[in-house]
């Protein structure tokens, strides 16, 4: 069943999402300013310590199944194959309650051969993630949601776990700051199904705040 139509129910005009729009656009403008120094910054290494393009495009999937281009700065050799990838979410969906194979945070492997040394870098410290602020202020993202999946991990889901679709994706989210190297896929999902159901622009604050603390001091235990 294609993604769009898992996600189809309950869309129409939702009050709550008014001012989390408002604030997204508000606050990636800001933060699109600010940091268009590291932006530069980082965008040069990329292109200095390795061939290829700056960026890395790929098509995730949205709010109600809707895909879009999500924008990263590339940390991979060009060419790299999705293989590992493609065994490594298998793998975290099929593991059992209780124990987690993520070490190094979900969406992304440890030891990956694929990353280049910069790339380890960016990954590390989240600024890998600073051009999804684009896809922020064009309202394919928003600053907090469960992350944008690829439409092949889409198909993995249940039922259940595809509520998260019902809400726009997010740079952060409620499993990243709740101790997400100990946490199952499954318990990660259940957690973004969690922050749907509480959705709200204070929720959202909280969230922010904690990923804040996450990425300035990584052997935190929200890690």
């Amino acid at each position: 069943m294609h993604a769009d139509n898992a996600a189809s129910t309950g869309r129409g005009f939702d009050g709550r999402y008014v001012a989390k729009r408002a604030f997204d656009l508000v606050v990636g403008l800001l933060c699109l300013v600010l940091l268009s120094p590291v932006l530069l910054l980082v965008a040069l290494l990329v292109r200095l310590t390795s061939p290829g393009p700056v960026l890395f495009r790929q098509t995730r999937v949205g709010r109600y199944g809707r895909v879009f281009r999500m924008y990263k700065f590339r940390t991979m050799w060009t060419g790299s194959s999705d293989r590992l990838h493609r065994e490594y979410v298998a793998k975290l969906l099929a593991e059992p309650e209780g124990s987690s194979t993520a070490r190094g945070g979900f969406y992304k492997l440890t030891d990956d051969p694929r990353v280049t040394r910069l790339g380890a870098i960016l990954r590390r410290t989240s600024l890998d993630e600073l051009p999804q602020l684009f896809n922020v202020v064009r309202g394919e993202m928003s600053l907090v949601g469960p992350r944008p999946m690829l439409p092949w991990e889409i198909e993995m889901l249940g039922p259940v776990h595809r509520q998260r679709l019902t809400v726009p994706p997010g740079i952060t989210g409620l499993w990243q700051v709740s101790g997400r190297n100990r946490l199952t896929m499954t318990q990660a999902l259940d957690l973004d199904v969690e922050y749907v159901r509480r959705t709200c622009l204070l929720l959202d604050l909280w969230i922010l705040v904690r990923t804040a603390f996450v990425v300035l001091i990584p052997h935190g235990d929200a890690r």
